[in-house]
């Protein structure tokens, strides 16, 4: 081999080995945190988003008490009912303090969080169920014919909150045969 060859040679080993490493997986906490990102995945938009979930709701209600043409003598049950349909606000209290869950050892980080779960999960539960009520006592003061309105609206309600869930996708358009190749 000539030297200026065998130069050649080395430096492009060496610039083989350097992409190699840099082409490593990352840890898993560095992808954990990339997933994360800032302030995390579970992190909703604070304020703002609560304003938009709420408007959505006001908007959502709103469009069914058009559709169910409510009555003076309705107007009532109506306002129990879109009460307790409006998303309950959440306090920061929830959530705990970073510093304080530092300070806590591995086991007992765990079972802190196990207790917060339970409780989230207490009172997810019981706001559903006020919901629950607050939508039978609605439901039997409405005449026959908003019966009907109401459980058209409230059957594709549930496939927001029941068992159907992620993105919704367009159906895919029937696929024809591919072309017969021409006869030669």
């Amino acid at each position: 081999m000539k030297p200026a060859f065998k130069s050649l040679v080395v430096a492009g080993l060496l610039a083989s080995a350097g992409f190699a490493t840099f082409a490593q997986n990352p840890s898993p906490m560095a992808d954990h945190r990339a997933m994360m990102g800032d302030g995390g995945m579970m992190r909703h938009e604070g304020k703002d988003g609560m304003r938009k979930m709420e408007a959505m709701v006001a908007k959502r209600l709103d469009a069914l008490k058009a559709k169910l043409k409510i009555t003076t003598a309705q107007e009532g049950a109506w306002t129990a009912f879109a009460a307790a349909m409006k998303p309950a606000a959440r306090t920061m209290n929830q959530y705990p303090d970073r510093a304080e869950l530092d300070k806590l050892t591995t086991p007992e980080r765990i079972d802190k969080m196990h207790e917060l779960r339970k409780q989230h999960l207490t009172d997810m539960t019981a706001a559903m169920d006020k919901r629950d009520e607050a939508t039978k006592t609605f439901y039997a003061a409405l005449n026959a014919e908003q019966k009907k309105v109401f459980d058209s609206e409230h059957a594709r309600m549930g496939g927001r909150h029941g068992g159907d869930r992620g993105p919704k996708m367009p159906p895919k358009a029937d696929k024809k045969a591919p072309p017969a190749a021409p006869k030669q």
